[in-house]
């Protein structure tokens, strides 16, 4: 989850280093580092804890030139986050490695290089792999067969970018389960974990594939794929332009973003449905033949994508009449799954990196499903580059670690998914129809939904003193009774849980008091009488209630209720996107008041690459 960048140039590249990793800062903050050569007899390195503004004024206060160079922002595995253990390592200040990911075998590793006279100085395991660098290039012919020997003996998951001494005008990069990308310059070349890193300096880029090393210069690449040939890789132009990721008028990116879902949900629908259908081209050219053979569904995710696919997985089921099944990828790739014949395996994420669903995919390859396909929002990801079908969100970048957009895009993506298999299972077109109309009225009833950003803020004061939480929901708002949770706890630190409402009294009721806030997620459904006794529970326990609802759902206000209710009704189908909208409002204006680093919560990162 490490963020990693470097240049080969005739500029200065400390300025491109650094806004590189402040456009990587998401994938971690715990601390930062760089290490320069301009073809001299020496390395320099500055490394720093924090956040990468701390880096920068380390700069700015003994600045440096160079032309070539690694950088790294880091999200702590191995080794507390220190500047000792900040990246990049050094062995015998020949060479530098940055990395992203974790070496399974760096004990063994270690207690080898050890005995070998070499001297340890971090926690990490990244200094194994300097070590082992150093340790090649006694008997190798050149830097890159160093590196290239090093790799082949590591287990694990990384992405590296190794600079030395011995041949200061290259940067050499490997990557094996985690994501690099190479920009390609005019005279100038460039390395990162990401594409908006390098969105300032090109937008011609080259990713590598599983098992590639490459070795970059000003002029050239030289790419070994797993089988150590030399091969080429297609140079790709990006869509994604530089300002994408800019804060703008908002104070946080966070708060961008969440406004921004009207849009990004239009833009996902948009092109999708036509005449009051869901167009199958919109997966891909195989999915129609592809879709007639779909008997079951089996989505895999992590985190909030995974919310996401409990959703569908309601409206699946219901709609397509077929059995649907959702599981976390870091539990599924640790079972012996059972494949009904004519399963559709689906993965859901936002970077399309995250190394357990991409593991998952890589193994459900194996295991006998009819194809796989991916929703994310990352066109040039491992994930969408290794699926038979892809949905793309068009979310846009999303910096802040807490997801808004791009789970609200996946709701919208999943939809359509669900509406092209029931068309298959019995949904007349009349249907098909009317609930397309629904769905593109969703981003309206978004902009609608976030007139009530003034009404949160006054409601977010209830929690300033708060540790603790309970939501709730029934049907498709458990869910999202679930994100809701997760948002709170990932950005205010409010330690808070979801039920399904249903379950309150087989335990979570021995919680509530009246210090709980108990949070209820009320739509208009055939559900509703039984929330509401459900909620009945909490009143007679004195616990504080605060229900969000339609007009006209019969909740009335009291001292011990509290009702946030929708400008205007919403259907089954379309509630779970548009309460989302005030869930992640209240979680924002909770952690505006709490103080906390909203856009980079503490111990997380945005792109979730090691498992």
């Amino acid at each position: 989850m490490c963020g990693i960048v470097g240049a080969v140039a005739e500029r200065n590249v400390i300025p491109v280093l650094m806004e590189g990793l402040r456009r990587l800062e998401y994938r971690g903050y715990d601390s930062a580092g760089l290490a320069v050569t301009n073809g001299s007899d020496t390395l320099t390195r500055v490394r720093t804890v924090g956040k990468v503004q701390k880096l920068q004024d380390a700069l700015d206060a003994n600045p440096i030139l160079a032309h070539r160079g690694i950088a790294h922002t880091r999200w702590a595995t191995h080794g507390e986050p220190n500047e000792i253990n900040a990246h990049p390592h050094f062995s015998e200040d020949q060479l530098a490695v940055v990395h992203n990911g974790i070496i399974e075998n760096h004990e063994a590793l270690r207690d080898e290089l050890t005995g070998l006279g070499y001297t340890f100085h971090t926690d990490t395991d990244t200094e194994v792999i300097a070590h082992r660098i150093s340790y090649h290039l006694r008997s190798c012919d050149s830097f890159t067969e160093a590196v290239i020997k090093t790799v082949d003996e590591l287990e694990g998951a990384y992405a590296l970018a190794v600079i030395s001494k011995v041949d200061p005008e290259c940067i050499v990069v490997a990557r094996a389960g985690c994501p690099v990308v190479l920009g390609v310059g005019l005279g100038e070349n460039f390395v990162a974990s990401d594409v908006s890193a390098l969105l300032p300096v090109t937008r011609q880029f080259m990713f590598l594939e599983e098992g590639d090393v490459a070795e970059i210069r000003r002029e050239q690449f030289r790419i070994y794929d797993a089988g150590r040939n030399l091969v080429e890789r297609q140079v790709v132009e990006s869509e994604i332009s530089a300002d994408a990721v800019e804060r703008g008028e908002y104070r946080h990116y966070m708060l961008k973003e969440i406004h921004e879902q009207p849009r990004a949900v239009a833009e996902t629908l948009e092109e999708r449905i036509a005449n009051g259908k869901v167009l199958d081209a919109a997966f891909g050219p195989k999915a129609p033949a592809l879709f007639d053979q779909v008997n079951a569904v089996h989505i895999v995710a992590c985190g909030t994508s995974y919310h996401a696919g409990m959703v569908a997985r309601y409206n699946i089921e219901r709609l397509a009449q077929i059995p649907c099944r959702v599981e976390i990828a870091s539990e599924f790739r640790y079972r012996k799954p059972v494949v009904r014949g004519g399963t559709l395996f689906v993965t859901v994420s936002q970077s399309g990196e995250t190394a357990d669903t991409l593991a998952a995919l890589r193994m459900a390859k194996e295991l006998g499903f009819i194809a796989s396909m991916v929703i994310c929002n990352v066109p040039e990801s491992s994930l969408v580059r290794e699926s038979d079908l892809v949905l793309m969100t068009r979310a846009g970048p999303e910096i802040g670690v807490a997801s808004t957009k791009a789970f609200t895009t996946q709701l919208a993506a999943l939809r359509l998914l669900t509406l092209a298999l029931a068309r298959r299972n019995g949904l007349d077109e009349e249907s098909e129809r009317k609930l397309t109309r629904l769905l593109q009225h969703v981003p309206a009833l978004l902009e609608s939904a976030l007139h009530l950003d003034d009404e949160m803020k006054v409601l977010a004061e209830r929690f300033a003193d708060k540790h603790h939480a309970l939501f709730l929901g029934r049907g498709t708002q458990y869910p999202i009774a679930m994100e809701g949770a997760l948002k709170l706890k990932e950005i205010s630190y409010i330690h808070a849980e979801a039920y399904a409402a249903g379950e309150l009294k087989h335990g979570p009721l021995a919680l509530v008091d009246e210090d709980m806030p108990v949070i209820a997620v009320a739509p208009d459904n055939a559900l509703l009488e039984k929330l509401k006794s459900n909620l009945m529970e909490v009143r007679a326990r004195g616990g504080q209630l605060i229900v969000f609802t339609d007009p006209n759902t019969g909740f009335t206000e009291d001292e011990q209720t509290t009702v946030i209710t929708l400008p205007e009704a919403v259907s089954d189908s379309q509630a779970p996107i548009v309460y989302t909208v005030l869930l992640q409002l209240l979680s924002y204006h909770v952690a505006v008041l709490k103080g906390t680093d909203i856009d980079q919560p503490r111990n997380l990162a945005k792109s979730v690459t090691v498992e």
